[in-house]
């Protein structure tokens, strides 16, 4: 089953007994682009485990829908502080900026936020990139109805690991955040060509990251 959008330029009409055939400038050529639907993204994206999402009664919701992948966060957050006095700096970020809570641990199936503050975590799933596609991660409504974002940069052809999000409290009071429940939905997107250079020809610095990884510059 596909799920391409198609167009096809076809003759129309007669003239002088013959197919009236339209300009060169009107013509359509057919595209195979756009957002992946369910039966592809099991054929043609790496996600492990990968889930159906089917009704789990409690829990926010999971697993394939029809034109992307709502992720599960894991168990390890680290939970930004101030305690320390540190300063935000993208290019060399303390450790001391954080609190590592475990719900493993802890026996707890969530983690609290504090008001307009944020926290970094990890998927469940572990994706894995074809050369040709490009993923974009969007939270789910069920936290963003709560005032809770969560943010993730596009994930590039051939990255793979497991996805370190950010998620804001951007309310005044301190909020839940569910264990290995659904998080974020991940959309699919195929290019017309296939790019030059992936995120493995780079080498890039985020590519099987181990854990929960900080922020860092090449």
């Amino acid at each position: 089953m596909r799920c391409d959008f198609q167009v096809r330029a076809t003759p129309i009409g007669v003239s002088g007994g013959g197919p009236l055939r339209l300009p060169q400038w009107l013509l359509v050529p057919e595209r195979n682009m756009g957002i992946l639907c369910d039966t592809q993204i099991r054929e043609l994206i790496g996600i492990e485990p990968f889930e159906e999402n089917v009704k789990r009664p409690g829990k926010v919701s999971y697993g394939v829908s029809s034109y992307g992948y709502d992720l599960r966060v894991g168990s390890v957050f680290k939970i930004f502080t101030n305690v320390n006095s540190e300063i935000v700096d993208p290019k060399k970020f303390s450790e001391r900026s954080f609190v590592t809570v475990d719900t493993d641990e802890t026996r707890q199936d969530h983690v609290l936020i504090p008001p307009n503050s944020f926290a970094l975590c990890e998927t469940v799933e572990v994706v894995s990139m074809p050369r040709e596609y490009l993923a974009i991660c969007v939270g789910k409504s069920t936290y963003a109805r709560c005032g809770i974002i969560v943010n993730v940069t596009p994930i590039e052809p051939e990255w793979r690991g497991r996805i370190t999000l950010e998620i804001s409290n951007t309310t005044p009071l301190p909020a839940k955040i569910y264990a290995n429940e659904g998080i974020a939905q991940l959309l699919f997107l195929k290019g017309e060509r296939v790019c030059s250079k992936s995120y493995a020809d780079k080498s890039g610095k985020y590519q099987d990251q181990k854990g929960l990884t900080l922020p860092k510059v090449d």
